[in-house]
């Protein structure tokens, strides 16, 4: 009789554990998101200073006061709230450069969005302003419809629009509001 109630134990006990065990669901995002707000950034970075390096040359440097990661989130971004300063580097070394007063990254389209007194200068000096200006990282191409003044060796051009692709080898500007031709 014991011996009878000691296996109907065991086996009652046996069933308790093979059924928490299979009704358990071990999804790690879940358990990751435990604690955390999708309205607050998963981690913060402070003082970045960051380097892309590619078969041994420096690629690209970015510098800036702080970042927030937003990964936790459906569509994922980070967020650079007190601006960037990049330098770009091209095959043959030359650097241009890229300032903004804010930046967004968004992971998933490889789209950044930089935001509020932008300047792009190139390697050969030409520099645009404007006040917001996308940059897609998959077809290389910079492009905003604001407002923006586009400063070449012969020419200050203003205009509502921007196209062009990373090398500003096809550079335009669009709808044309005015040109100053520069005395060499």
């Amino acid at each position: 009789m014991y011996r009878v109630r000691k296996y109907n134990l065991l086996s009652i006990v046996t069933s308790i554990v093979v059924t928490m065990l299979f009704s358990c669901n071990n999804n790690l995002k879940e358990i990751q998101k435990i604690g955390l707000s999708e309205n607050e950034p998963l981690s913060e970075a402070e003082n970045i200073n960051a380097k892309y390096i590619d078969s041994g040359k420096v690629k690209a440097i970015l510098i800036s006061p702080k970042r927030l990661d937003y990964s936790n989130r459906n569509f994922a971004f980070e967020e650079f709230p007190q601006g960037v300063n990049l330098e770009v580097y091209d095959d043959e070394n030359k650097k241009s450069n890229v300032v903004a007063d804010y930046a967004i990254y968004y992971r998933q389209t490889g789209m950044i969005d930089l935001q509020g007194n932008v300047k792009l200068t190139t390697s050969t000096n030409d520099t645009l302003f404007a006040e917001q200006l996308y940059y897609n990282q998959r077809n290389e191409w910079l492009f905003t419809n604001r407002p923006v003044t586009f400063r070449t060796k012969l020419d200050v051009i203003e205009g509502n629009g921007f196209d062009s692709n990373k090398n500003f080898t096809n550079a335009e500007v669009l709808e044309v509001t005015g040109i100053v031709t520069l005395d060499e």
